[in-house]
């Protein structure tokens, strides 16, 4: 296969075809050979009359996958190689694909699945957590913002929950991310191999509705979780059109949850906080996943000429002091003119052919 790598993982369990992201070590963030080997071999099973589904999986105990190999990104725009974009320019059309693939695409998102691991995952057609799920959008806290087409899914949660999930990061329950709409089913993590030899013993004409009944034999219940259980308050703070005016309403909420997702929005990036919310506002506004996948190219490319992103990634991966020193350090110093740069395309488009 073109770009071979052994970063992913190729299995046939008899009709289901599973691609398992393979870097356990770096708890299976993605690289561009990843995303290059995930797009060639979906093509493949599109071609192959006795696949039946494609099921994503990760190596190892930990989970499903942590994002993007953000360190590489790091390294790549300090020295200035102008290569830098290419693993969004390949990762956020593969996104796309997850979410028109013709065959029932089921992503098992047991352990850890956050940032690019929700773009691999949450597009897809069948979306199942377990009771080991630990999902989040957490780049605020790098100076970067929530993307793999997520301004497009998060407006899309009840009410205000993508609002609050885009600018504390916080890791949600499964139960939450079932209630955030970027999860359909609940199945026991002991349980998913039991569960992946039954989809591969369907028929080679089984369906997507012949999927979600294998999977709905396997699904299990959850508590609610603090997102849903918090709703009316997240609601209330979280529908405004400014960070400040967010955090203002936090302050005036009773209860732990709003003093800590306001402590917790406090620490993240101004600069990521405002642009973060602004996406989110226009992803509402949107004509589909495509025009959130080209905005957010734009706003990536130009967050790799700004300060914030590379001193949060030294805060947290590399020096790994969780103190990131912001600039701006205040939200009043990011004017509405500073977030409109991250807001004007001049790439060349990621799907060109795509009208909006």
């Amino acid at each position: 296969m073109e770009h071979e790598t052994d970063e992913i993982l190729i299995e046939r369990q008899g009709s289901a075809a599973i691609l398992r992201l393979n870097r356990p070590k770096a708890l299976n963030s993605v690289t561009l050979d990843m995303v290059r080997v995930m797009k060639r071999a979906m093509a493949d099973f599109l071609d192959d009359p006795e696949v039946v589904c494609v099921i994503l999986a990760g190596a190892g105990e930990r989970g499903l996958c942590a994002g993007g190999d953000i360190r590489k990104i790091y390294d790549q725009g300090k020295a200035g190689d102008a290569a830098v974009t290419q693993f969004w320019r390949e990762e956020f059309p593969l996104n796309y694909t997850i979410s028109h693939y013709p065959k029932p695409y089921v992503a098992l998102m047991d352990g850890i699945t956050m940032g690019g691991g929700v773009g691999l995952a949450s597009h897809g057609a069948v979306r199942i957590v377990t009771e080991r799920t630990r999902l989040a959008m957490p780049e605020t806290g790098i100076g970067y913002f929530p993307d793999v087409g997520t301004t497009w899914l998060l407006p899309k949660a009840p009410g205000e929950a993508g609002t609050w999930m885009a600018l504390t990061g916080n890791e949600v329950t499964p139960a939450d991310a079932l209630f955030a709409g970027l999860a359909d089913h609940a199945v026991a993590s002991a349980d998913l191999d039991r569960l992946v030899a039954a989809l591969g013993a369907l028929e080679a004409d089984a369906d997507l509705d012949a999927v979600e009944a294998v999977v709905a034999r396997f699904s299990i219940s959850l508590p609610e979780g603090p997102l849903s259980q918090n709703r009316a308050m997240i609601d209330r703070a979280f529908s405004f059109d400014t960070v400040e005016e967010i955090l203002s309403a936090l302050e005036r909420e009773p209860g732990d949850f709003a003093r800590d997702s306001r402590a917790t929005i406090l620490k993240r990036s101004p600069t990521s906080l405002k642009l973060a919310l602004t996406l989110l506002r226009l992803g509402r506004q949107s004509s589909g996943l495509v025009e959130c996948l080209e905005r957010e190219f734009a706003a990536g490319s130009e967050v790799l000429r700004n300060h914030d992103f590379y001193e949060g990634v030294r805060a947290a991966i590399i020096d790994k002091d969780r103190n990131p020193q912001w600039q701006p350090a205040d939200l009043g110093a990011v004017s509405d003119t500073d977030i409109a740069r991250y807001l004007i395309i001049g790439h060349h488009p990621l799907f060109p052919d795509h009208r909006l």
